[in-house]
């Protein structure tokens, strides 16, 4: 029905523009902040698992860096007790020197001295952020260093402390006078190899399961990222055609309401 009074044509097209607008504007702001989902109002279903799993990216991040810490100080401490090993094969070559009886005994023992100033420099210096492996305690009270492997602190990864501070190498190993002590000698630096081997092979052993479950740790983040993204980043795609689309119903309902609004003046001319 065709009023003077009310202008139904033009309320509808103004509704209609109303409604354009307000789905421009929400197009705009999702490809502006890059989110679809950027709080509550927009899905509160979405943006309520959205901000949960968020809160496990934090955890898992902060997992990582336990897990890199952890790798650092193993690392230091595994790297220390493989230069030990090649500095106590060095001291077995200037002892195999002194089985010769015409060896020169005291400067074969002042190398090897020598040596074993080298290797206590190096357990002094396997040091990372104040934590050593190769001394009595890590740090002055422990005896193990113990990683959190996992958000809720469930699991967690040991590793122990290779005490080669308390008896030192250079104690363990006889003083080479001669050849007889030197062959005395010889006994005893292969026990000390095996042990340095031992040692630098079950720090390498905690430092791949280190980097096994720092590896997994970061492929679980980077899932929980993925999914967050799923539910609350834009399509930008899709956005950008929705974008052109609304834009364009955007002028076709200025241009009803402009036609809208000329009806009654039409009207009003019937009566003159």
């Amino acid at each position: 029905m065709t009023s003077i009074l009310t202008n139904n044509g033009a309320m509808v097209a103004l509704q209609t523009l109303r409604s354009v607008n307000d789905n421009l504007e929400e197009t705009q702001n999702q490809i502006s902040t890059g989110k679809e989902v950027g709080s509550a109002r927009d899905n509160s279903a979405v943006w309520s698992i959205s901000k949960s799993l968020e809160s496990d990216v934090q955890a898992y991040e902060a997992v990582s860096d336990n897990l890199a810490f952890g790798e650092a100080t193993v690392s230091v401490g595994a790297s220390a007790a493989e230069q030990i090993v090649e500095k106590l094969k060095e001291v077995k070559e200037l002892i195999i020197g002194g089985t010769s009886e015409t060896a020169d005994h005291a400067a074969i023992q002042d190398d090897i001295g020598h040596k074993m100033d080298q290797i206590e420099a190096i357990i002094e210096t396997a040091e990372f952020n104040g934590a050593n492996l190769l001394k009595a305690t890590i740090d002055g009270t422990a005896t193990s260093l113990t990683i959190a492997a996992s958000e809720d602190g469930s699991t967690t990864i040991s590793v122990d402390r290779i005490d080669f501070e308390t008896a030192t190498f250079d104690s363990q190993l006889t003083d080479i006078t001669d050849a007889t002590t030197a062959a005395t000698a010889l006994g005893e630096i292969d026990g000390l190899i095996d042990d340095g081997v031992t040692a630098a092979a079950a720090l390498g052993s905690s430092l791949a399961r280190i980097s096994d479950q720092s590896e997994f740790v970061s492929k679980l983040t980077d899932s929980l990222k993925n999914g967050i993204s799923a539910m609350t980043d834009t399509n930008m795609e899709e956005a950008s055609a929705r974008l052109k689309a609304l834009q364009t119903q955007q002028q076709l309902a200025v241009q009803s309401l402009t036609i809208a609004n000329q009806s009654p003046s039409t009207l009003q001319q019937l009566f003159r």
